[in-house]
């Protein structure tokens, strides 16, 4: 009769002596791994999700690298349906970030490999039955933004040739295009941008920026996002049509005059999120 616990120290023993012919040192540590079982890698703390930074990757590489795309599915497959909200609820799929670019081999390989097909990568892919079958089914659905405030019409343009026939169906309708923003001088971004400050912690902080003539909103250590002109200084950020991101100055005088002085930013999402206050240079 086997007596309870034999096994278990026939095992290790054949682990500690495994150990000890590879010049290891077996100390007790060792020999009590080697009682317990195979070693297990140290989740992540986002464990069982997926780990965030390879999250962003992904849908950071759709939108150029495919070879690098394939490296992460090959090794996470049901990575290829993964999703990033890049700031106040700017969802992004890394499908999404192919069909904006209008990048097809990694479109492609996305949808193989179990990526979710949508109206966006139907439009940049030119699939024209699929776009107008949408259309059909939830008439309006064309006014819908897709990641960013890209419109439906962009990803159509950004097919190329082989989604022509798309993008004249699109301009047919008329109204497939993203809304337009209102007109903000150089002068006038200039007016808002800057530190603003909402509590004592060294994040707490949103820089205002101007990138290639378009206003950007930074949380310290987080992505840039774009700001879309609503008019009368109220803005939302791309993605986030809901958002309003607002510029008063404290003092109650114009933009132009109290440029120099307190500014404030205020975050509405819808309800108040932030108030904060521009530091002076």
């Amino acid at each position: 009769m086997t007596r309870p616990g034999s096994e278990l120290s026939r095992l290790s023993r054949r682990r500690f002596l495994a150990l000890g012919s590879f010049g290891l040192p077996m100390s007790a540590g060792v020999i009590r791994a080697a009682a317990a079982g195979p070693a297990t890698a140290a989740a992540a703390d986002a464990f069982p999700a997926h780990p965030p930074d390879l999250v962003r990757e992904i849908v950071t590489v759709a939108h150029f690298n495919l070879a690098r795309v394939r490296e992460i599915v090959e090794a996470r497959p049901s990575l290829a349906r993964a999703a990033w909200d890049w700031g106040f609820g700017d969802w992004e799929t890394a499908l999404g970030a192919a069909s904006h670019v209008g990048n097809r081999p990694i479109a492609e390989y996305l949808i193989e490999k179990g990526a979710r097909p949508s109206l966006f990568s139907a439009t940049m892919l030119g699939q024209l039955d699929v776009v107008k079958a949408f259309i059909a089914a939830q008439p309006g659905v064309q006014r819908i933004p897709g990641p960013h405030s890209i419109g439906l019409l962009a990803h159509a343009k950004a097919g190329g040739a082989q989604a022509v026939p798309v993008l004249r169906y699109l301009e047919s309708l008329g109204d497939a295009d993203a809304p337009p923003t209102s007109p903000l001088s150089s002068d006038d971004m200039g007016l808002l941008t800057g530190t603003y400050v909402y509590g004592s912690g060294p994040t707490e902080r949103v820089e205002i920026s101007i990138d290639r003539g378009a206003l950007m909103f930074t949380r310290m250590g987080t992505t840039p996002r774009g700001l879309r002109h609503l008019g009368d200084r109220v803005f939302h950020p791309a993605g986030a049509a809901a958002v309003r991101i607002r510029f008063a100055a404290s003092d109650g005088r114009a933009l132009g005059a109290g440029a120099l002085g307190a500014m404030t930013l205020t975050v509405h999402d819808p309800d108040l999120v932030i108030t904060a206050t521009r530091q002076r240079a």
